[in-house]
């Protein structure tokens, strides 16, 4: 499988790197698409007037053409990749998936599979802890 690794963060739409239980461990990104209607530039989330990325944007904006396009729609069409140690087996691999985070569990997952041993390797989405007012009983 021929997978080109992000050589910059702006390439990216997503990146992480993680451990996975004791043994494994997981590189997974998914690169920015191709705008369909100019075809030259590659679609990025809005900014605002300095510059800075919005990082709760609902649209994704092609920089060249001023092409919009749903958040949900634009990520689910995106392919995610991913560099693995897999903690059941220990082989040493790199697959790919649809960037289609599901609800396992309860918990948002990218979900990618050893192509040895079939075993799930699960890249969660990290959310924040919610502090709470008051004592801890």
């Amino acid at each position: 499988m021929l997978m080109r690794k992000p050589e910059s963060m702006d390439e990216c739409v997503y990146f992480t790197q993680r451990s996975l239980d004791e043994k494994g461990e997981v590189m997974a990104w998914v690169l920015k698409g191709d705008c369909p209607k100019c075809g030259k530039a590659k679609i990025g989330k809005t900014r605002d007037k300095s510059g800075k990325v919005k990082m709760r944007a609902k649209e994704y904006v092609c920089p060249g053409c001023s092409y919009a396009v749903d958040k949900q729609d634009y990520e689910d069409s995106l392919v995610a990749y991913a560099e693995y140690i897999c903690p059941h087996c220990g082989n040493k691999g790199e697959t790919q998936t649809t960037f289609k985070r599901k609800n396992i569990d309860g918990v948002q997952t990218l979900r990618f599979t050893c192509a040895k041993c079939s075993g799930n390797l699960d890249v969660t989405k990290k959310m924040k802890e919610k502090k709470r007012k008051g004592k801890d009983f």
